[in-house]
């Protein structure tokens, strides 16, 4: 019974998960997931913000530790990391924050940083009605598009970024539908 209940559970999350690189080229890319989370569109606002740290993963950090992450969701704030050193790390910067319904952020994550690029990154949250049967009570889409120079061009750049925020998101959702991230 366990190994058909995970099978379901499995297909659960597939169906209700939708992620791509919506388009690629020479001046960046456009990668556009949506998900949808039994929590309330406020609270979903509220776990993307206030509980980053428990739903990004800590091998994608500079300092190992999810822990040292944070997001002060107001204009001009910034999803920043704290480095043991006293140093740190500017994600992103946010510039539309609409509790419950927008958070839109700008800045190149990761490895990105070290190039000429500019990102936009927009996480969504509208009210989903449920119909009794299903238990989803908000959707989220991220989207997230990058533009610029990048040394050897986006080929294997935006699959690469489009995997690395999948697992994030799926931990959130994750997150969101259980209370726990994996």
């Amino acid at each position: 019974m366990r190994p058909l209940f995970l099978l379901y559970t499995g297909l659960f999350f597939c169906v209700s998960t939708q992620a791509a690189v919506v388009e690629q080229n020479q001046q960046g890319f456009l990668i556009r997931h949506e998900v949808m989370l039994n929590t309330p569109a406020e609270q979903s606002y509220r776990l993307l913000v206030n509980e980053v740290h428990q739903w990004w993963n800590p091998s994608h950090t500079y300092s190992g530790n999810a822990a040292n992450l944070k997001i002060d969701s107001r204009p001009g704030g910034c999803f920043c990391e704290q480095l043991p050193n006293g140093g740190g790390v500017q994600h992103m910067m946010v510039v539309h924050a609409n509790p419950g319904k927008l958070l839109r952020m700008t800045g190149a994550l990761g490895p990105m940083q070290g190039s000429g690029l500019a990102g936009s990154m927009s996480w969504q949250i509208t009210p989903h009605q449920t119909d009794g049967v299903e238990k989803f009570q908000s959707k989220l889409i991220m989207t997230y598009s990058v533009g610029g120079y990048l040394q050897g061009g986006f080929d294997k750049m935006a699959p690469a970024v489009n995997g690395m925020l999948a697992e994030q998101i799926g931990r959130l959702t994750t997150l969101a539908n259980t209370g726990k991230p994996e």
